[in-house]
């Protein structure tokens, strides 16, 4: 995102299969982050799982629901296509 946004130079977003598991991404990645020196570390939306947003500052991560991932479409803002997922669990293109 660096020279197409000034409030962060990376994004990622990613899903999880239900509010449980995106609750636990969440969780991890907060933990990991502040192992890893993080200084500032907002979390919003954690309690419902529905979306997590975590923003480091220079890093902003969405964590999604799929369907509420399809439903919003932060890709489409940025000019890139959603990964098809296939019936193993692994990304198409």
């Amino acid at each position: 995102m660096a020279g197409k946004s000034s409030f962060a130079d990376y994004m990622v977003i990613a899903s999880g299969r239900s509010s449980r598991q995106v609750g636990a991404m969440a969780e991890h990645l907060e933990m990991k982050l502040k192992e890893n020196g993080a200084a500032r570390i907002a979390v919003e939306g954690a309690a419902l799982g529905d979306w997590v947003l975590i923003d480091t500052g220079d890093i902003i991560i969405h964590l999604f629901r799929p369907e509420i991932r399809t439903f919003y479409n932060l890709e489409k803002m940025w000019g890139v296509e959603i990964p098809i997922e296939v019936s193993d669990g692994s990304a198409a293109a």
